[in-house]
């Protein structure tokens, strides 16, 4: 990246919305490649089951027995024991549908940002999109281009910038009457064709036993340590459940931290201590007016969650650009929806970087 332009599009929850998935499945491959990983990963492999089991000399006197196998003949299902073990399987697999009242009387189509893949079957259609994050932003700009009538439904303030041709704006859908039409929260209605729910997934993790305890309530993954691993069961580590957040740099400080525990450059503490940590961190959360559902979304306090687990861990922290190119980006997201995704961006040491506009034109750090 240093000393070359790059088309980077930075504040990103999910990478792939952002970015396409074409070109993150393209980072992973160089990524594997330059690190010489690829022959270290079993491909077309469930993980089934993820059990703790009491080792003696284990490392805090658990192992843990993995049962995989390759997800049609249950006769190929092998049983191995490990000392630590990752879960690293994300959280954009289960939609998660609101409740809204009367929703089975909508005649029109209803489906999920998940099933989305392409502008082109809605043109010329009309879409109530509900949910204004980046995925929802994403697929109102490539709706407009089809002209399609989108309504952007959500609860947020309302976007300041110009929004796409055919674009509208309004409040939550708060119910769905009897002949099928869609009623907002201030009372509008609609009768679209298409009902499209960009309102992000649940996390699931059907593998872990029971034991475990980790429980997923008002999508709050908890109790974790740190965001990372379950008191009790201080081997099992849960990589990436938090949202909002520019996903590799950060998953790259949670794996440094995670390494660093397991070889002794941090110690943790008790078991006791993590709960009460976590007891903590989350009243104050809640004391800062934060809901339980949102508690994972770091947004802007991700750089801050990074710097703490890097000095607990003792490594190095990211380099200062990452949080000013976020958090500018997110100022040039609100200020030209139309154009910010064609800025490139040119960083230029650890502290320093430079922005074009969509003519290759300078633009003004919004940010100090």
């Amino acid at each position: 990246m240093k000393n070359r332009w790059a088309n980077i599009r930075m504040a990103c929850q999910s990478t792939a919305a952002c970015t396409g998935i074409s070109e993150v499945r393209k980072y992973l491959e160089k990524y594997c490649d330059h690190f010489k990983i690829r022959n270290h990963i079993q491909f077309e492999t469930t993980v089934d089951a993820v059990k703790p089991v009491k080792v003696e000399n284990g490392w805090h006197g658990l192992a843990w027995d993995v049962t995989t196998s390759n997800a049609i003949d249950p006769s190929t299902a092998v049983k191995r024991r490990f000392d630590a073990v990752m879960v690293c399987n994300g959280h954009f697999f289960d939609p998660y549908i609101p409740s809204i009242p009367g929703l089975e009387k909508f005649t029109g189509t209803v489906m999920h940002s998940h099933t989305y893949r392409s502008a082109e079957p809605f043109a010329g259609k009309s879409v109530v999109l509900l949910g204004a994050g980046l995925s929802g932003l994403d697929i109102a700009l490539e709706l407009s281009s089809v002209n399609a009538k989108v309504v952007l439904s959500h609860g947020q303030k309302p976007l300041k910038g110009p929004l796409p041709p055919g674009v509208q704006q309004s409040p939550p859908v708060s119910k769905v009457l009897d002949d099928g039409t869609l009623e907002f929260g201030d009372g509008k209605q609609a009768r679209p064709d298409v009902f499209l729910f960009c309102t992000g997934y649940n996390f699931t993790f059907p593998f872990l036993d029971q034991q475990v305890g980790v429980k997923v309530k008002d999508h709050l993954v908890s109790p974790l340590y740190k965001f990372l691993m379950p008191p009790a069961f201080p081997s099992l580590f849960i990589v990436g459940i938090c949202r909002a957040i520019c996903p590799f740099p950060h998953f790259h400080i949670q794996t440094q931290f995670i390494m660093s525990v397991l070889d002794g450059s941090f110690t943790l503490p008790s078991q006791e201590e993590m709960e009460k940590d976590i007891e903590l961190d989350e009243a104050a959360r809640r004391t800062r007016g934060i809901a339980t559902r949102h508690i994972l979304k770091l947004d802007s306090e991700q750089w801050a969650y990074n710097d703490e687990l890097a000095r607990l861990g003792g490594f190095k922290q990211l380099p200062p650009y990452w949080s000013n190119l976020y958090e500018s980006n997110k100022v040039f997201r609100s200020k030209d929806m139309l154009n910010y995704k064609t800025y490139n961006y040119r960083v230029l040491n650890e502290k320093e970087w430079i922005v074009q506009g969509p003519q290759g034109q300078s633009l003004p750090k919004p940010l100090p």
